[in-house]
């Protein structure tokens, strides 16, 4: 097997072509992995949330990790890191064409909000949940690929 390392170039290629990622964040010294739906455009991940642990810990510590992979042939893989820092896009003037932004990029996919909206807890009611758009902020990217 031979590994090497991903250009900066095929890294945003790799971070575009996908929609699924691992998002690490931490607080008061605990790390925390979630998965998450994103789209990337212009050194930026975009996501959407419901309030919740990720979004807390993130509010509190901004800076955080994601990681992207592709399983290759055989036993082949690519797989990207992001370091980043987390901006909330919220729903007020000041931020529309943020949001706008980050919706239309998600919802090219018929399935982006499901990750973010569906909770494994009894539904709260709508309006008393606002769900929550983001972006992190790509400050550095690296990344490795396997191949037989």
């Amino acid at each position: 097997m031979q590994i090497r390392t991903l250009t900066p170039f095929e890294c945003t290629q790799l971070l575009a072509a996908n929609r699924v990622a691992r998002l690490a964040c931490a607080r008061d010294g605990q790390p925390y992995v979630v998965p998450i739906h994103y789209a990337y455009a212009a050194d930026y991940l975009y996501g959407f949330s419901m309030p919740g642990k990720k979004i807390e810990w993130m509010r509190a510590n901004p800076l955080v990790s994601v990681q992207v992979e592709e399983q290759g042939e055989g036993r082949g893989w690519r797989s990207v890191v992001v370091d980043g820092r987390y901006e909330e896009l919220p729903d007020r003037i000041g931020y529309k064409r943020e949001r706008d932004h980050a919706w239309s990029l998600l919802s090219k996919h018929s399935d982006w909000w499901e990750p973010g909206a569906l909770k494994p807890v009894t539904p709260v009611v709508a309006n008393s949940t606002p769900h929550i758009f983001f972006r992190i902020l790509v400050t550095s990217v690296s990344g490795r690929e396997a191949k037989d």
